[in-house]
């Protein structure tokens, strides 16, 4: 693997009071700062751009946010946002913000993320198939546009595939946190996963996947969550902390109704089935050992209009497995989710 550097500014440096798992001594030297980078992984050019915090100290390792963005979209969907800059300036996290693939692909400009069912087309288990006549697939293939990637050939087993199939995000994923650890002082016990719609979905797969599961301290998908029947646990033993963020206005993937673990329908011109936000966060609760024989209980996270409720008790002051909703659509709202997701990040060390 090498790393080509596209764009670079002068690194800074500053204080930062963020517990480490790793001495200084462990740490590699310097050697990105704030920029764009290229990796090669299994002969494919992979874009990032990382962001170095005002506060960060090569002498201290810091805490390390990769960030998935949407469908069609690239690393700018969180990096040009100022509030992304500045809380990351605040808390000390580098952020690096990788590209999806898709775009070298012949008639298929729009950058994604590969996770379960979204490169096949098929469901999770195929047990809701006399609601949805007989369909085992993620989506209604006469209802929804064709997005198949030409890449996909040969795994997509219907119309509803809709991600690429040329690289494997998760190991590309593994490869770019090992490169981050060599090229910064990163406390590798400390690297998170937020993502939004496409990415969001992505960062399930990052919890739910075995190779991934345990590079991860907590994900935050916004926006996100996987396709109907994926409703595995967290791979990591004793559960992966997870902040879910959806939009009761989203018609792109709503999250449900509250306490119905039914899935949910894609109503905004076409028709993806989606678990719901409640089927989902009660199993990953369980896995972090919480009961979900009662409803989830409200949680204030001093948010105006977002609701907040977990199965879980205890936290500082975040519950482990926290499920938001939003009177919005189908949007990050990173101007309070992002400042959010960092608090749950750094309750979770």
């Amino acid at each position: 693997m090498f790393l080509i550097p596209l764009i670079a500014c002068e690194p800074t440096s500053g204080d930062s009071g963020d517990s480490a798992q790793e001495s200084a001594a462990d740490c590699n030297a310097t050697s990105w700062t704030s920029g764009t980078y290229t990796l090669d992984h299994g002969g494919v050019a992979r874009q990032f751009r990382v962001y170095v915090p005002a506060t960060y100290d090569p002498g201290v390792p810091a805490p390390l946010v990769l960030a998935f963005h949407g469908w069609g979209g690239d690393g700018g969907e969180f990096l040009d946002d100022p509030t992304v800059t500045a809380e990351a300036d605040a808390r000390g996290y580098v952020v690096v913000a990788p590209d999806g693939l898709g775009p070298d692909e012949p008639g298929h400009p729009a950058t994604s993320w590969s996770f379960r069912g979204s490169t096949t087309g098929l469901d999770g288990d195929g047990l809701n198939a006399a609601v949805v006549g007989d369909s085992t697939d993620i989506c209604d293939d006469a209802l929804t546009t064709d997005y198949a990637y030409p890449s996909c050939d040969g795994v997509a087993q219907n119309g509803c595939s809709w991600t690429q199939c040329q690289d494997d995000d998760v190991d590309f994923v593994l490869a770019l946190v090992t490169e981050a650890a060599e090229n910064l002082c990163i406390d590798t016990g400390r690297v998170y996963a937020v993502g939004g719609s496409n990415g969001g979905m992505f960062t399930w797969e990052l919890g739910q996947n075995e190779a991934s599961a345990g590079t991860f301290r907590a994900i935050a998908p916004i926006i996100g969550l996987p396709h109907r029947g994926y409703l595995a646990p967290p791979a990591r033993a004793g559960g992966t902390p997870v902040l879910l963020i959806t939009g009761t206005q989203d018609r792109t993937v709503p999250p449900g109704a509250w306490e119905d673990p039914a899935f949910t329908t894609t109503s905004d011109g076409d028709t993806y089935y989606y678990t719901g936000a409640t089927a989902i966060t009660r199993v990953w609760a369980e896995a972090a050992g919480c009961s979900t024989s009662s409803a989830a209980s409200s949680v204030d996270v001093d948010v105006p209009a977002l609701d907040c409720r977990s199965y879980c008790e205890g936290g500082d002051p975040l519950p482990p497995v926290l499920d938001c909703r939003a009177p919005m659509g189908h949007t990050y709202e990173l101007s309070w989710s992002w400042p959010l997701v960092l608090e749950f990040f750094d309750q979770n060390r």
